[in-house]
C-alpha cells in the first residue's frame, strides 16, 4: 500500500511466515537494501555471506526475493567526527517476485 509521500512498506519475512520487521522505501530495491544492512558483514564484499531476503510488499499478494550481502569497510577519510573507524556496506541481487495464495 503506497503512502501519501509515495513510500511503500515493505515486511521481512520469516521462513515461519512471521515479518518481525518492517522496511520502507520508494522501491523494493530499497528496503531490500536496509534489510541487508542489518545481515552480519563479512570481512570485504568477496568473502560476505550470501543470504536470501523475502520482503512482503504490504497491501499486496506480492512476495519480493533478493540475495543480500553485507560487509565491512574503513569509513571516509571525510566523515563526520561520530562515525566509527568501519561502516556496514551492503548489496542485493533481485531473483524474482512471487505471488501469495493467502
Amino acid at each position: 500500500m503506497v503512502r501519501q509521500d509515495g513510500k511503500r512498506s515493505f515486511g521481512l519475512r520469516e521462513t515461519d511466515g512471521s515479518e518481525p520487521s518492517a522496511f520502507v522505501g520508494n522501491y523494493p530495491r530499497q528496503a531490500a537494501l536496509k534489510a541487508a544492512r542489518r545481515l552480519t558483514p563479512g570481512p570485504s564484499e568477496a568473502d560476505a555471506d550470501r543470504q536470501k531476503l523475502r520482503l512482503r510488499e504490504r497491501g499486496t499478494d506480492k512476495l519480493h526475493i533478493y540475495e543480500a550481502w553485507a560487509w565491512e569497510e574503513d569509513a571516509p577519510e571525510n566523515g563526520p567526527e561520530w562515525l566509527s573507524g568501519t561502516i556496514t556496506e551492503a548489496n542485493v541481487a533481485k531473483q524474482g517476485i512471487e505471488r501469495l495464495d493467502e
